[in-house]
């Protein structure tokens, strides 16, 4: 008898089991189809992708060829491109994109010239409609207030607020003749309103304007608000709380930054490189850096553009009938006879030809034809704001000079930031 009992228990254990077994259930997972990605209207999922730099020596014609082009099929397209874009201006170090074929010849279609982070060429030779456009990607600007304390010098302290060298300079434009950037010191404090640049958020690309800016140095604010004061030139210009426009006829030294003043305008200097002797020195040496840009002071045309004697090479700008200025020793020109250059424009750079014994460019200013010492001159000041616009100029400050008395200075040497998106322009 428990022999049957232990049969039954042991079978309604086994038939519980079977009965409590459920059938599998099956989870169906959906996966979605990856989007497609787009670059200036092309689906990267029909090409292969090649990107790359050019290469020292490398041309439009070796790159194409590289990917299957034929020379004909080459040559065809530098022709029908050439008024968009000129094949023999590809440079070494810029960066671009082949879209290939995804068959196993691989021949390029569609080649992207990078000229920079924000603006490029597209060239399309798919099939017989061969056609070449630029394109410029997407900027968000966003506005920022920056202040930060003199420590050492303004290249230095702007670096140290994880500013680009850039920035530095374009300061140093603004306050070109209302403030020496060699003679600031420790305690001196500035404030800025600016733009940076970015694409896709992240990118940075560059700055901006300089929207509103004040220094204070030995005690005094001196401020600057960038505004158009004739709607006719429609040029922006940087103008004081008064009005006054910082910009003057001739900027003090034709060295944008970085620089020092070696030797004035001396009539009874002696000149070791001339045995000692007293030899009259009708100019003012800018010492910089090898290869420093050389500015033109002030708007004006080339009227010599050569290498001659004690000289080196040089350049003498005419600025009107009254001014010209002469630049001395330079490494190599940038400009030619008959060009017109405007006040800041790059006309060559820092040299050792010529007479000279260290890298240095001699500056040489000329009124009424005669070699005179800039410093000691009354230089003509630039034009000043229209009393009809003043009222307009003066309402229209009012709020950034708000801005800039609301940004708090550190009590440390160490930066204060504030950022926040304005608008998303190109």
């Amino acid at each position: 008898m428990k022999k049957y009992i232990l049969l039954f228990l042991v079978s309604f254990i086994i038939f519980s089991c079977k009965e409590e077994k459920k059938d599998p259930v099956t989870t169906i997972v959906k996966v979605e189809k990856p989007k497609p990605v787009y670059v200036f209207g092309y689906n990267l999922d029909d090409y292969k992708v090649i990107n790359d730099t050019i290469k020292n020596g490398e041309s439009f014609g070796v790159i194409l060829d590289r990917h299957h082009v034929m020379y004909p099929k080459i040559n065809e397209i530098a022709t029908k491109i050439k008024d968009t874009f000129d094949v023999r201006r590809v440079r070494s170090g810029k960066a671009y994109t082949i879209l290939a074929s995804k068959d196993s010849i691989e021949k390029a279609q569609v080649f992207i010239y990078k000229h920079n982070k924000v603006d490029a060429t597209v060239i399309n030779f798919k099939d017989s409609l061969i056609s070449a456009y630029k394109v410029k990607k997407k900027i968000k600007t966003v506005e920022k207030e920056i202040a930060g304390k003199i420590y050492s010098n303004i290249s230095t302290t702007m670096d140290s607020l994880g500013l680009k060298p850039t920035m530095a300079i374009n300061v140093a434009d603004i306050y070109a003749w209302t403030l020496d950037p060699l003679r600031l010191q420790k305690g001196d404090n500035f404030k800025l309103i600016y733009e940076e640049k970015y694409i896709n958020d992240t990118v940075f690309v560059g700055y901006g304007e300089i929207k509103a800016a004040v220094f204070n140095h030995k005690g005094k604010d001196l401020h600057a608000y960038k505004f158009v004061g004739d709607s006719i030139k429609g040029i922006p210009e940087y103008y004081d709380e008064e009005g006054n426009m910082l910009r003057r006829a001739f900027l003090k030294s034709p060295i944008k930054f970085q620089y020092r003043v070696s030797s004035r305008y001396n009539l009874r200097r002696r000149i070791k490189h001339y045995g000692n002797r007293i030899k009259a020195h009708r100019g003012t040496d800018f010492a910089a850096r090898y290869g420093t840009e050389i500015m033109s002071t002030a708007s004006g045309t080339v009227v010599e553009s050569t290498r001659r004697g004690g000289n080196g090479n040089y350049v003498k700008v005419k600025h009107n009938s009254t001014y010209s200025t002469q630049y001395l020793h330079m490494k190599r020109r940038n400009v030619r006879v008959g060009d017109y250059v405007k006040q800041g424009d790059i006309i060559g750079w820092v040299g050792m030809t010529g007479s000279t014994s260290g890298p240095h460019v001699c500056y040489r200013f000329w009124k009424n034809g005669r070699q005179v010492d800039p410093f000691r001159e009354k230089l003509p000041a630039a034009e000043p704001l229209d009393p009809k616009i003043k009222p307009k100029y003066l309402e229209f400050i009012k709020s950034f000079k708000e801005q800039l008395d609301s940004i708090q200075l550190p009590k440390k040497e160490i930066p204060v930031f504030v950022e926040k998106e304005i608008l998303a322009t190109h």
